[in-house]
C-alpha cells in the first residue's frame, strides 16, 4: 500500500513537471523567426528626426524594433506603423521598455522635417532615422533589406519597392527575431514580451 502511494505521488510530481515543462517550452518559443546568434546589424548609425546621430547601442536596456520603410508609402508602411502602435497599447506599461526605430529607404524625400511629422504621429516614443543615400544604402546592405525606386507610369513621381519585415533586438542589442510583414499586433506583442 505504501509503495503504491509513493508511486502515485511520484507519478503526480512527474506529470506536473512534464506539464510545466511543456508550458515553459510553449511560452519560450517565438512566433517570428529566431535570429539568436546571428551577426548582423551592428553598424546602424543614422540621424534621428530631431537631428541627433543614433546607433543601436544608444538603446541598450530596451527591446528594439527596427522597421525599414518610407513616408510616401501608400499602404505597407502606414499599416505596419499602425500595427506597432497597437502593439505598444497591448504591452501596457512594458511599452516604455521598447524602442521602435523607423529607417527610411527614401532619404531624398524623407527629410528630417518629414520624418518628424510622420513617425511620432503613430506614437511619440517612435524614432525616425535617415542619412545620406550612401549611409542608408550601407545600412540596407547590412540588414539585407531590398529597396529600389519604381517609376510611376505617366507621372513624375515614384514609389519604393522594399522589404517590409521587422527586426527585433533584445535589451543587450543582439538580434533575436525577424517578423514578416502583416504579423498581427498580438503576435508581435507576444514575441516582445518574451524579451521583456
Amino acid at each position: 500500500m505504501r509503495a503504491r502511494f509513493t508511486w502515485l505521488c511520484f507519478s503526480a510530481v512527474l506529470l506536473a513537471g512534464l506539464l510545466a515543462g511543456c508550458q515553459a517550452d510553449k511560452t519560450a518559443s517565438f512566433i517570428g523567426t529566431d535570429l539568436t546568434g546571428t551577426q548582423f546589424g551592428k553598424p546602424l548609425s543614422l540621424t534621428d528626426h530631431t537631428g541627433k546621430l543614433r546607433s543601436i547601442d544608444d538603446f541598450k536596456g530596451k527591446v528594439i524594433v527596427l522597421f525599414f520603410g518610407y513616408t510616401h508609402c501608400p499602404d505597407v508602411c502606414p499599416t505596419t506603423m499602425s500595427d506597432l502602435k497597437q502593439t505598444m497599447k497591448l504591452l501596457g506599461d512594458k511599452a516604455n521598455e521598447v524602442q521602435v526605430l523607423f529607417v527610411t529607404v527614401d532619404p531624398e524625400r524623407d527629410t528630417q522635417e518629414v520624418l518628424a511629422q510622420f513617425v511620432p504621429g503613430f506614437d511619440a516614443r517612435f524614432i525616425g532615422l535617415r542619412g545620406t543615400p550612401a549611409e542608408v544604402a550601407a545600412n540596407l546592405a547590412e540588414y539585407k533589406v531590398y529597396a529600389a525606386k519604381v517609376a510611376e507610369p505617366g507621372q513624375a513621381g515614384y514609389t519604393m519597392d522594399h522589404s517590409a519585415g521587422l527586426y527585433v533586438f533584445d535589451k543587450t542589442g543582439a538580434p533575436r527575431i525577424y517578423l514578416g510583414y502583416g504579423e498581427k499586433p498580438a503576435n508581435i506583442a507576444h514575441d516582445l514580451q518574451l524579451l521583456l
